[in-house]
């Protein structure tokens, strides 16, 4: 099983906010900017997407929708896992932020 290189967190959270639904750029910016305050520019996200359809991981239709493909699907879940690994602390770590104080 190839692993993906991922050009850091911002093609993992693509991935995982594709899979929840299909979305086009707009959509994926717009989901961004809730989550970090700012809308990522167009030349920000579209490299990136480009770069996991490139890799087989996504899919476009004729709407410009982006969906995971079988081995997005995969690629997901493995990353998903060393994330659970790496971060297994969130919890207690949530729990010590300032910013829930």
């Amino acid at each position: 099983m190839t692993h993906c290189k991922m050009k850091g967190f911002l093609s993992f959270l693509i991935l995982w906010l594709v899979s929840k639904k299909n979305m086009t750029g707009v959509e994926i910016a717009l989901e961004l900017e809730k989550r970090k305050g700012s809308k990522p520019s167009p030349g920000t996200i579209y490299p990136v997407l480009k770069d996991l359809k490139d890799k087989g991981l996504l899919s476009v239709d004729k709407n410009k929708r982006y969906s995971l493909t079988n081995k997005g699907k995969k690629e997901l879940e493995i990353h998903l896992n060393t994330f659970f690994e790496t971060f297994c602390d969130v919890d207690e770590m949530r729990s010590q932020c300032e910013c829930n104080r």
